[in-house]
């Protein structure tokens, strides 16, 4: 009797989690099942076409190369983390504070945002011999490239946001001496939410593919210089395998900003 009252319970907090699960990630399920689909169509692929492993390697090849000691997992994994995130904090803050000054004044804005859309328009790649050449190899040219790619969206999304906010309630809260400090903190800010977060994810995208680019163009470690690396020994299992890494790290700031998102915006108010 003890032992089916004992599996009961187990059965019932087993449905429960997975109830919960299901309400609070309602897309989990079908983000698992495609993955495992593209995982096993990748497995089927390699072992009934006898494919060479240069051109493409099995998972299980792909996964094998992590417990490999030569190619240095985690401190190139760590060094493009850190380009990838610093470049990107850098991109959101100075982007919310180009916008804001363009909207305070719109003098330095009709001077300036002209500017910084002909630089947007500049290809970033061509860029990055002359950032080698003006800031040397280093974290911190990765950083920078990492942050010019992802900064333009940010800024534009921002403006647009503090554009949206009702005119009748700034005259309100204006007629009322409040600073413009006070006005963007407590009702442009709130309500430009929306769009900062939508800036926030494109620019997410673009910093990892900033990262990247400066380690082909300029560095010493991490997981684009990695892959240059084997590249040259025709070693694509490596290559996948920083390839995914590289993969999970931007998810993993991208799911971050959705549950940043999730607590600080409304959700009909969320711009997907």
């Amino acid at each position: 009797m003890g032992d089916s009252t004992e599996n009961l319970e187990a059965v019932d907090y087993k449905t429960g989690i997975v109830t919960v699960l299901r309400e609070k990630f309602p897309s989990l399920v079908p983000i698992i099942v495609s993955h495992a689909l593209v995982i096993l169509a990748w497995y089927l692929i390699v072992k009934f076409n006898n494919i060479p492993a240069y051109i493409l390697p099995s998972p299980g090849a792909t996964i094998e190369t992590l417990f490999q000691g030569s190619y240095a997992w985690g401190l190139n994994t760590f060094t493009t983390v850190v380009e990838i995130y610093g470049g990107y904090v850098i991109a959101v803050a100075f982007g919310i504070g180009a916008a804001l000054i363009f909207y305070w004044f719109r003098w330095f804005s009709l001077l300036v945002f002209p500017l910084f859309v002909t630089l947007s328009m500049v290809p970033k790649i061509a860029l990055g011999p002359l950032f080698v050449v003006w800031f040397s190899y280093g974290v911190g040219t990765n950083i920078f490239i990492a942050f010019v790619i992802s900064f333009f969206p940010m800024l534009l999304t921002t403006l647009r946001g503090l554009r949206e906010v009702e005119p009748e309630l700034l005259e309100l809260v204006q007629s009322l001496k409040a600073t413009r400090w006070q006005i963007f903190m407590k009702i442009q800010l709130p309500n430009s939410l929306p769009y900062i977060f939508s800036g926030m994810k494109v620019s997410s995208i673009l910093a990892v593919a900033g990262a990247i680019v400066g380690e082909f163009i300029a560095s010493e470690n991490g997981l684009g210089y990695l892959m240059i690396q084997v590249q040259a020994v025709l070693d694509t299992a490596a290559m996948f395998m920083a390839v995914i890494l590289l993969s999970l790290v931007g998810v993993a700031l991208y799911l971050a900003i959705i549950g940043l998102e999730r607590l600080l915006v409304v959700q009909g108010s969320r711009i997907d």
